[in-house]
């Protein structure tokens, strides 16, 4: 009986190989000539310069050359070079702004008049509190916005960043007036940089 139930399983194993092999050949041949054509209508409207939106591929490629986009740089306080990469109004009536700090010094940096001078602010430390918006067009300067705390809506450093170190960081603030389009990001004893909101 078990030389029976062997041959039985055995048989039962080979019907569904088969049948595993047959629908594995009619899917990819069948797929095969479906990403063949797609790959090809991508290239050519690649080329054209028409339809690259529609593709996941390219719009994963946009997002991370949007990632690397500089709108800003600029470089104070002992080789401290401050990067904006990002100035986006957001829903709820404010506006994000993002970017990288690179300590290019030899030693590890701390800066607490970052928090600003508001006493309100001060318990935020080394942070990006007391970051200021300008916006010359509306004769407006915008300030960091925080909690019912007094904790800044902003990123905060910790201790120190390491020499060599590059940390991203980010800022909250009242969102300008619709037709502002420019604005100064300014922080401590950096130069003012001048942004373009999108």
């Amino acid at each position: 009986m078990d030389l029976r139930d062997n041959k039985s399983r055995l048989v039962l194993i080979v019907i569904a190989l088969g049948a595993a092999l047959v629908i594995g050949v009619a899917s990819c041949s069948g797929g095969g000539d479906d990403s063949g054509t797609d790959t090809s209508q991508e290239n050519q409207s690649g080329q054209d310069g028409e339809g690259g939106d529609e593709s996941a591929e390219p719009s994963g490629d946009e997002e991370s050359q949007a990632e690397n986009e500089v709108l800003a740089e600029v470089t104070g306080e002992q080789d401290i070079t401050l990067t904006i990469t990002s100035a986006e109004r957001e829903s709820g009536g404010f506006l994000t702004v993002e970017g990288t700090l690179h300590n290019g010094g030899g030693d590890g940096w701390r800066a607490t008049a970052w928090a600003g001078e508001e006493r309100e602010l001060a318990g935020n430390g080394f942070s990006m509190a007391g970051a200021t918006l300008t916006a010359h067009e509306e004769g407006k300067r915008y300030l960091i916005l925080r909690d019912t705390e007094g904790r800044c809506l902003c990123t905060n450093f910790g201790l120190e960043i390491g020499a060599g170190d590059s940390v991203n960081w980010f800022a909250q603030f009242p969102e300008p007036d619709p037709g502002t389009t420019e604005v100064d990001f300014q922080i401590g004893q950096m130069p003012p940089a001048t942004i373009e909101i999108s």
